[in-house]
């Protein structure tokens, strides 16, 4: 809301028992509509009325192909919204975090039935059809762009990066005292499984006197309820461990902070990697594997990171006994993350969102 081009900032949220946090400069700019639920067949209807009554100049819809619920239904009308809208007389943007053709469905837990997965495949592809009739798609890998376009023969999609929202002015990038924290942040349970990790520091503690230990920061993954409470009895006999659950948006700062690795335990990916930024932004050292979107991300935006087999907790816990070993090389890739990020701060993100908003005619 720094932006002096805008007057007023719409937010068409779900509704929820708790109150919208509005804990930033300018909110006084901020409107809240709570106008929808999460898997409601209603939610199609209550945001066209609530985007007629409010009559935006232009329509931000923030989309992943869950995001209107997990039943197919309340999720495949949602996704309609930005078609349907711009049938209406308003003009709509789509930023689109993942793109079906590069999602594994059984990694990322939709499916394991070949069927199942020709089902969605095929209603994906129109779904995606339908989203490409807003007057312009953002993607975050560019990648992306090249798919969209010569699959579906468009013109309107564009690359707008992830960007980082932290403001982290100078990291430091000195190891803190006490033991050395192997951090893993997100939803786990599908493409992203913390036995690996555990086992690599397992293996790193062979040789390794250093006391170290594994922060698992986050929840289960919506596929795989109860996936963490099963990890924690498996491992109960290796100490260290400690599972943060849910991590309150205040203290996302201090989590990375006192992280000496973050390690992305990823088999798969599903978009760009709003945890890479983060590390970025914090200046943090990385281990991840080198697939997917992540290794798109090392190329197209510079960062940088030890990289390990997603199958072998041995190549693990080699990269981990790597930089922990050598704190010059530690200190090299958590710098060369920090200008990464910083290349692409917040308000560079916005600008080409504002410019994108004029192009529209």
């Amino acid at each position: 809301m720094q932006n002096d081009e805008v007057t007023e900032l719409i937010l068409m949220s779900d509704k929820t028992n708790e109150p919208k946090q509005l804990d930033f400069d300018k909110k006084e700019k901020i409107k809240i509509k709570e106008c929808w639920k999460f898997n409601s067949y209603t939610t199609f209807f209550s945001i066209i009325k609530a985007t007629r009554q409010e009559n935006p100049d232009v329509i931000l819809f923030n989309l992943q192909f869950v995001k209107f619920g997990d039943k197919k239904i309340p999720s495949a009308m949602g996704l309609l919204l930005p078609m349907f809208l711009r049938l209406f007389g308003f003009k709509t943007v789509v930023l689109l975090h993942n793109i079906l053709e590069q999602v594994d469905l059984e990694k990322a837990g939709f499916t394991e039935s070949k069927i199942m997965q020709t089902i969605y495949n095929f209603i994906g592809e129109n779904i995606t059809r339908c989203l490409l009739k807003a007057n312009k798609v953002a993607v975050t890998i560019h990648k992306y762009v090249t798919i969209l376009n010569a699959k579906y023969k468009t013109k309107n999609v564009i690359l707008i990066p992830h960007g980082t929202f932290e403001t982290v002015k100078e990291p430091n990038f000195e190891l803190k005292s006490g033991p050395k924290q192997i951090m893993a942040f997100g939803k786990f349970g599908t493409y992203k499984k913390v036995e690996i990790l555990i086992e690599a520091i397992e293996i790193v503690r062979k040789t390794n006197s250093d006391e170290l230990q594994v922060i698992i920061a986050g929840t289960d993954s919506p596929n795989t309820p109860g996936y963490l409470d099963r990890v924690q009895k498996k491992y109960k006999h290796v100490k260290g461990i400690f599972f943060t659950g849910y991590v309150e948006e205040n203290d996302v700062e201090r989590i990375f902070t006192d992280s000496t690795i973050v390690v992305f335990p990823y088999t798969s990916t599903t978009g760009s990697s709003g945890v890479l930024h983060q590390a970025g932004s914090y200046g943090k050292a990385v281990i991840m594997p080198d697939i997917d979107d992540l290794a798109l991300l090392v190329k197209d935006e510079g960062y940088k990171g030890e990289f390990f087999n997603p199958e072998s907790a041995q190549s693990l816990a080699t990269a981990i006994e790597k930089i922990l070993t050598n704190d010059d090389y530690r200190k090299e890739i958590a710098k060369t993350n920090f200008e990464a990020a910083s290349a692409l701060s917040m308000d560079k993100i916005i600008t080409m969102y504002m410019n994108c908003f004029k192009s529209i005619k």
